[in-house]
This record gives C-alpha cells, structure tokens and sequence, in this order.
C-alpha cells in the first residue's frame, strides 16, 4: 500500500464519497471476510486493553493488602493509567512519523502482555505503579492507530470500524470487570493479571496474523500536530468531549453507590441495564455516522439528563430507566466523538485521534478525583450532579459547533 492509498483509506467516508462502487472495487470489491479479520483483531486488542486498564477496580481490596498500601493509594493504578494515555496520545506520532503502524500496534500489544505479566509478579507497589504506567502508553497508542489501520482494511467504512472497536471496549467493560472479580474472588487477584495478559497475547497473535502493513500517514509528525492544534473548531470540539467525558467519569466510578441510594436488592440486573444500554448506544452512534453534528449534541444530552434524573430520583421505575439511559448516552460518545474529529481534521486524522484519546484520558483522571472528592464530602448525589452539569456543557457546546458560520 502507498502513502496516498493510506492517505486515502484514513480520510473519513462522508469526504471522500466512498459510497461509489468503483472506489469498492478498486479497494478489492468492498470488504469481504479477509478485510474484516484485522478487524476483529483489533477489537480483540481495544478489548484486552480496557479490560486491562479497569482491572484494578476488580480486585482492589485483595491488591492493595497484598502489596502493602491502602485501598485509596491502590487506587491511583488506574490514575495513572489515564495519566500515562494523557501524555502518550499526542506525542507517539510525533516520536514514530514514519514506522509502519502495524509494528507500532503490535509493539503495544507486546507492552501491554509485559505491564501485565510485571503486575502479575510484583512484590511492591512501586513496580505495580511502573507496569500500570506502560499500559497507559499502550493504551493511548493503539487508540490513536486503531481506527486508521482499521480502515485501511475496510476502506470506506469507518463508522463501522469504529463502531466495532466501541464494542469492544463495551465488552470489557460489562463482562470483562464483573467476570475479573468473581476471578479475583475465586483464585485471587493475580491470576487475573495473568489472565489478561494471555488475552493481550492473544491479540497480538491476531494483529500478527491478519493486520497487512499500515503506511503512517504523510506528513505524520510534530508538523502535523501543530496543524491539527491550531484547528480551532477541531479543539473547541476536544473541550466538549472532555467537559462530556468528565460528567461520566465523575460518577460511573460510583455507579453502585448510585444504585444502592434507590435499592440495595437489585445492583446487578441495573448494572446489566446499563451495559445493555450501553451496547444499544455503541450502534446507535455508527448508524448517526453521516448525522454526527447531531450524535455528538443528543449523546451528552442523555447522559446529562439520565445523571440529574438518577441524582434526584427516589423512585426505582424511573432510576432503571435513567440508569439505562446512562449506558445508551455515554456509550455513543466513543464513536461519535472519534468519527467527528476525523471529520474536523480530515487531512491530520492521526493527529485529531490522538487529541480525542488525550481528552478521554484527561477526563477519566479528573472525573475520578473530583468525583470521589464530591463523594466523600456531599455523598454520590453530588457526584452525579457534577456530572450532569459537565455532560450538558459539553451539549451545548457541540451544539454551538453545528451552528453555521457567520
């Protein structure tokens, strides 16, 4: 594949029209089952690598006794997960313009089996800390490579594309952490690290068999940031998704609590609700794929809504249906938010990923600190309130975004 094939397969399907079938044919007659095997890879990868980051939560309590810290110090695992991602996410393209992304991808994988497999073993808290700190770099970097080398074998379906690495993310997150901690329970908590390790290896094995080579974009490198950053719509969309972002993760780490203020008999079928919303909102946004100024107004408009309404409801009829709510709104913001930047900046796709990964990390280490500040002084009423707030700004202001030029 040369450059400007690649160039070509990046370039979101609303600009370059890839709806006529010549471009299908030239691509090999439009993607068959070949084309959809990196894919599947990839989302294997996407899902080993969220399970992976939300792991600790899982088995907290046993981890942090084993290392010999407390609860809240044990926490800061998946702070500094997102701190690493944070840092990552613009700078991998800067330090690799021209390597193959294919290697790149696979590099992560062999990162993430390594940060695994060294919290697995670790004696001490600091070593767990530095494992945790390499899944952050792992992370940021297969999400900012992901959707292009996934479209460079699905050409002209990036909705699609990133739809499936939404669903992967989804199935990490709702059967993934409950299935680690029944794990944890069951054969102690680093087993499970072993675990996913094996499945990160697994999805390295997958990426090696079927991903063919992914050219880095031209130009990719500290210029093309620079471009993308003095985007200013493409930034002011950024604000939006961490001020989105941020209302989610300020109260889904508390999501029991949440749950518990209503009933305390029925925690694990609400819980199931949200993820089914959730799986419902990941299809949702890639059928929005060519109405996304839409899709990124309603998505944080739900999940606002479903926050205020589960923070002052008492009823458990309409707190099922807020909580459902919850996982259909904040659940089409990944592939919503994902396909917009590469709307945004068509020319520097690589370089709008990355920013909208670093938003969503930034959001997950602020939401989660600020959250449980909120928590421990005003109780987790105060959490969703906070994040309500946050969710419909971030409405607002991609709604500002959609308004035409004067």
């Amino acid at each position: 594949m040369t450059s400007e094939s690649y160039a070509t397969s990046t370039e979101p399907a609303a600009v370059r029209g890839t709806d006529d079938p010549s471009v299908e044919a030239a691509a090999g007659g439009g993607p068959g089952a070949a084309s959809w095997a990196p894919v599947t890879a990839l989302t294997l990868g996407i899902g080993a690598l969220v399970g992976s980051e939300f792991l600790p939560a899982s088995v907290l309590p046993a981890m942090a006794s084993d290392v010999g810290v407390s609860e809240g110090t044990a926490g800061l695992a998946v702070a500094a997960t997102a701190i690493a991602g944070a840092l990552t996410a613009p700078t991998i393209a800067v330090l690799l313009p021209r390597t193959d992304r294919r290697t790149v991808l696979i590099g992560l994988l062999a990162a993430a089996v390594l940060s695994n497999a060294v919290v697995a073993v670790t004696p001490n808290f600091p070593l767990l800390l530095a494992g945790r700190l390499l899944l952050g770099v792992a992370i940021a970097g297969f999400w900012s490579f992901a959707l292009g080398a996934g479209t460079s074998a699905a050409p002209g379906r990036d909705h699609v594309v990133s739809t499936s690495l939404a669903l992967g993310v989804s199935a990490a997150t709702i059967v993934g952490v409950p299935l680690s901690s029944v794990l944890g329970d069951a054969v102690g908590w680093r087993p499970v690290f072993w675990a996913a390790a094996g499945l990160s290896l697994l999805a390295l094995a997958a990426v090696v068999a079927t991903l063919p080579p992914v050219p880095a974009q031209p130009g990719a490198g500290l210029g093309m940031l620079r471009q993308a950053l003095a985007n200013r719509r493409l930034m002011a969309g950024v604000g939006c998704i961490v001020l989105l972002a941020f209302g989610n993760f300020a109260a889904y780490p508390y999501i029991r609590l949440a749950i518990e203020r209503v009933t305390s008999g029925t925690t694990v079928w609400l819980l199931l609700g949200w993820g089914v919303g959730g799986l419902a909102g990941n299809l949702a946004a890639g059928a929005l794929s060519r109405r996304l100024g839409l899709a990124v107004v309603v998505a944080p408009l739900l999940l606002g809504a479903s926050l205020l309404v589960l923070g002052t409801t008492s009823g458990l009829p309409v707190a099922v249906v807020a909580i459902v709510v919850w996982g259909f709104g904040f659940n089409m913001v990944p592939v919503a938010t994902q396909l917009w930047v590469t709307r945004a900046e068509p020319k520097r796709v690589e370089s709008a990923l990355s920013l909208q990964v670093t938003a969503f990390q930034v959001a997950i280490t602020a939401g989660s600190a600020i959250g449980g500040a909120v928590v421990d002084n005003g109780g987790v009423r105060g959490a969703l309130l906070v994040g309500a707030a946050a969710a419909l700004a971030g409405s607002i202001g991609f709604g500002l975004l959609a308004r035409p030029r004067a």
